[in-house]
């Protein structure tokens, strides 16, 4: 393994580490697994004349005059002329008042940029220059894209990563040469090298189908250990149905659907078997898992044991927290909850573990900090994980460890990603599934609108209208901040764009997976309890935050974004008694985009949607379609890789079958690299 640190590398000093520290990425190793995100295709230069507004191209030229500097309100513009036999196009660069001296007249050079229309003429604004010598060297390959941070631009990460590569220690290769002889699956230092420098398709596929391969084959591995060691184990908490939850159903202001009815029993038939549950509940954003995990918590209270709620964000659980409250409050429920999260304070977190260790306290619901070693429950016997896609193999074991020596609680886990069911059975092996497949009859459907950029000024309008009226929204953008690679709205500048658009008596605020836990707690917060109106957000709200009072979602660049992940953003909307809408934006112009976002028009079902998503991908969508954040996957996808999670699914059956253990010689490289990749599962948890 390459675990030096990155600041060994030539260039990389203590600044430059913390920047790449944002990225995730501590060590060497973290380099070279930090995948790109797309890649650029130089293509040969077409004539000036062919230049189309809103393309990316190359063009060569001869500069007409040298270029001169403009100053324009705090900003320095480049402007250059550049003619070729066909015609003339101006170029523009922003703050890079160095190029003059590059950008002499005469000088025949090769630009590669977008094209755009400003003032009625064409213009390529921040073209990459080339020498003849210099574009002839990149033509025809893929230059990786990576994801970037502010101050560490796309050629830095490169530069690292070609030296990371050129002086790596070579891996040796741990896949069974029978197992990579029958899929046809490339050596592991070829594939790492290729991911991140393919000189064609063809490379890239290959490179990218093994380091899938090794992704499924490790997260299968290691659900195939939970499942034999959760497989028919005696439950010390054996619990009848009791009276007062049966009541208390009768006594809620709503009818609970049949779907949620019939999960309920699947819980309580699990939890009376005298065997320890390990259920998942699927069920779309708005269908009523969370009353389902209240009612089998207080299951649990009422025979004088403990149960746990976990969420993936703070602010979560805390709605969670006061949920469970006012639940007490308005039925009489003469039991205790206790709320542990990450920022309390060290006296507040040692008088709730007293209160907790003592049975103070029945239910206890927080983010992962419940599964710190300091927590000590008494007669814990239900542990519920809200949003288990976001907590990996590492915390689904730990959950179930938590429990009194040899006494292990039920585990009941949710999931609001639609995933079709041959799927979810393969990556939650080692849970039975229950589906809520109906939502409660007080919903009013969501009403959604696929549009492209010239519809933006009547979007902004819409919004501040429902705004004044009272309500919030949601606005989506794929990227933190600007990209000198990818052609993306952003958070940052469309933060600002929106606060000059819209009146300044509306409250624009920013939301990004790049912030510190407490910056994004007080901003969900925030708009949470209305101070925020409007929220620009990456996919980091998919999960987090219930605002009932909140009616737009607005999705820019849709295009980026799998059909399953539109729909879990679209869900947190709807979620009260007005109108909702969800408006996508398409930036992309293309027929077949428009028809795979026409889906979402169609339907608000995240099962149906999610098994379309599956029939439409291809090994095209690779890239610019991943579902963030789902399990550990850092370049597998669900959908577009459907097939070969199946065939890793049954090879993994085959190799526990043959090899428990892993113990034969040619198992041996695989089981050390298990070992290191659930070390790796455990070290997220802190624990």
């Amino acid at each position: 393994m390459n675990q030096e640190p990155v600041t060994d590398l030539k260039g990389i000093g203590e600044k430059t580490g913390a920047l790449f520290k944002k990225l995730g990425v501590e060590t060497v190793e973290d380099l070279l697994h930090n995948y790109p995100r797309a890649y650029d295709s130089y293509e040969p230069a077409i004539p000036i004349g062919k230049a189309e507004e809103g393309t990316v191209c190359t063009i060569c030229g001869q500069l007409l005059k040298t270029a001169t500097v403009r100053r324009f309100d705090h900003m320095q513009i480049v402007v250059t002329v550049v003619k070729d036999l066909t015609g003339s196009i101006q170029l523009t660069w922003f703050n890079m008042p160095y190029l003059k001296a590059t950008l002499q007249m005469g000088r025949i050079l090769f630009f590669r940029g977008r094209v755009v229309k400003k003032g009625g003429r064409l213009t390529m604004e921040q073209p990459e220059i080339f020498t003849q010598e210099a574009y002839e060297k990149v033509a025809s390959s893929m230059q990786p894209v990576y994801g970037q941070t502010r101050g560490l631009g796309n050629k830095a990460i490169m530069k690292a990563v070609v030296q990371a590569l050129a002086q790596r220690k070579l891996e040796k290769e741990y896949l069974p040469q029978g197992l990579r002889r029958k899929y046809q699956l490339a050596e592991y230092n070829y594939a790492i090298e290729h991911i991140h420098f393919p000189m064609n398709q063809e490379e890239l596929f290959a490179a990218r189908k093994r380091l899938v391969f090794d992704e499924f084959l490790f997260f299968l591995l290691a659900v195939g250990r939970l499942k034999e060691k959760r497989q028919d184990v005696k439950s010390h908490y054996q619990m009848e149905s009791v009276r007062e939850v049966e009541a208390l159903c009768q006594r809620l202001p709503y009818k609970l659907t049949s779907a949620q009815e019939k999960v309920l029993k699947e819980i309580q038939k699990d939890l009376g078997s005298g065997l320890v549950m390990n259920r998942l509940i699927q069920g779309d954003v708005g269908s009523g898992k969370t009353i389902i995990a209240f009612l089998a918590l207080l299951e649990a209270a009422y025979h004088g044991y403990q149960g746990v709620l976990m969420a993936p964000t703070e602010v979560l659980a805390r709605q969670h927290f006061e949920a469970i409250q006012e639940l007490f409050e308005t039925y009489g429920i003469q039991k205790k909850a206790e709320l542990v999260t990450g920022s309390m304070t060290a006296k507040e977190k040692r008088l709730a573990y007293e209160r907790i260790s003592g049975h103070e306290t029945d239910i206890v619901v927080g983010t992962h900090a419940l599964i710190q070693e300091k927590v000590v429950y008494n007669q814990l016997a239900l542990v519920i994980t809200d949003e288990q896609h976001r907590f990996g193999v590492g915390q689904r074991e730990a959950l179930g460890r938590k429990g009194e020596e040899q006494r292990h609680p039920h585990v009941l886990v949710m999931s609001a990603t639609p995933i079709p069911r041959t799927l979810a059975i393969i990556l939650y092996g080692d849970l039975d599934i229950s589906i809520i497949d109906e939502m409660p009859a007080n919903r009013l459907p969501i009403k959604n609108c696929v549009v492209d950029t010239g519809y933006r000024e009547r979007a902004y309008q819409f919004i501040e209208r429902e705004v004044t009226a009272g309500r919030q929204a949601y606005v989506i953008c794929p990227m933190v901040e600007e990209s000198e690679k990818i052609e993306a709205e952003n958070v940052l500048d469309y933060t600002k764009l929106l606060k000059r658009k819209l009146s300044e008596k509306i409250v624009v605020e920013y939301l990004h997976g790049k912030m510190k836990g407490k910056e994004k707690n007080k901003i969900m917060e925030r708009f949470a309890t209305g101070e925020i109106q409007v929220l620009v957000s990456t996919t980091v709200v998919e999960v987090g935050v219930n605002v009932p009072n909140a009616t737009v979602m607005m999705i820019e660049n849709a295009e980026r974004f799998g059909l399953a992940q539109l729909h879990q953003l679209r869900g947190r909307v709807g979620r009260g008694s007005s109108q909702s809408y969800c408006i996508m934006v398409d930036a992309s112009g293309e027929e077949d985009t428009r028809k795979r976002l026409d889906i979402l028009n169609q339907s608000n079902d995240g099962f149906y949607i999610a098994s379309e998503d599956l029939k439409l991908r291809g090994p095209g969508d690779i890239f610019g379609l991943r579902q963030s954040g789902e399990m550990e996957f850092k370049l597998a996808d669900i959908f577009t890789d459907a097939n070969l999670l199946k065939t890793v699914s049954e090879e993994v059956k085959e190799l526990i079958k043959k090899d428990p253990g892993l113990e034969r010689e040619e198992n041996q490289g695989l089981r050390q690299r298990l070992e290191a990749y659930l070390g790796k599962s455990y070290e997220k948890l802190n624990l």
